[in-house]
């Protein structure tokens, strides 16, 4: 009895449902996102991927094609497009088109002669835009974007990750030969940081330096820090 009174109730629903018409885009995200994509510029994609999708038969909208495509955005991780139907009264039922998005979270952005952009924490690149600022670390100077994703992200990963460094890096600037220079927020001093190669046991060294040295109110009293040098810290005063 359970499974006829289900068969039927489908049954009546589907009839219901079969004419409803696509009324609305209603795009979905989390307000705590660090960069969200302007909802008019969503919908705009999905009218132009089909230009009468308002008022359109919902059986007749293909909604992978519509994810798909969305999903190509640069700044969006994962998408899901599906149909939704909520009733107006007794005999009328309205047709919303729903887009839940995810985000890319950026965590470092690049400055330099070869391209300005964001990196997730994949290696994803996220274009700059007016409409979102990200409050990440900042990466300058000769940037390829091959070494960007291969070399200077697992670097930036591992500051992030780290409560003391990510709130103590705010700056990496890679020179030419790719020699490193990380710029701390407190304290008036440089770090010379070489190389990434070996760049676990160089913040650990530096993170000792700082509990050892300048904890005692000697934040100040350098100029520059080296770590240019395996197992040495070299620190010249002003």
């Amino acid at each position: 009895m359970l499974l006829v009174f289900l068969l039927v109730t489908l049954a009546f629903t589907s009839m219901k449902y079969k004419h409803v018409n696509c009324n609305d885009i209603q795009v979905n995200y989390n307000p705590e996102e660090v960069i969200k994509v302007n909802r008019a510029e969503l919908i705009n994609l999905v009218k132009s991927i089909d230009k009468d999708i308002i008022g359109k038969d919902f059986d007749s909208i293909n909604t992978v094609q519509i994810e798909q495509a969305v999903e190509k955005h640069e700044a969006i991780l994962k998408a899901e497009v599906y149909k939704v139907v909520t009733r107006t009264d007794s005999a009328t039922f309205k047709g919303v088109l729903a887009i839940n998005l995810k985000h890319r979270k950026p965590v470092v952005r690049v400055f330099s002669d070869k391209g300005n952009y964001y990196l997730d924490d994949f290696g994803g690149k996220i274009p700059v835009s007016t409409n979102y600022a990200a409050n990440v670390l900042v990466a300058t100077g000769d940037i390829s974007e091959e070494y960007a994703k291969e070399t200077l992200l697992p670097c930036v990963l591992t500051i992030e990750n780290d409560e003391f460094w990510n709130a103590q890096i705010e700056q990496i600037h890679v020179q030419k030969g790719g020699d490193v220079l990380l710029i701390p927020l407190v304290g008036d001093h440089t770090i010379e940081f070489g190389t990434l190669e070996n760049y676990e046991e160089k913040l650990r060294n530096m993170k000792a330096f700082y509990k050892q040295i300048m904890a005692k109110n000697n934040w100040n009293k350098y100029k520059t820090i080296s770590l240019k040098y395996k197992d040495q810290v070299i620190a010249k005063r002003r």
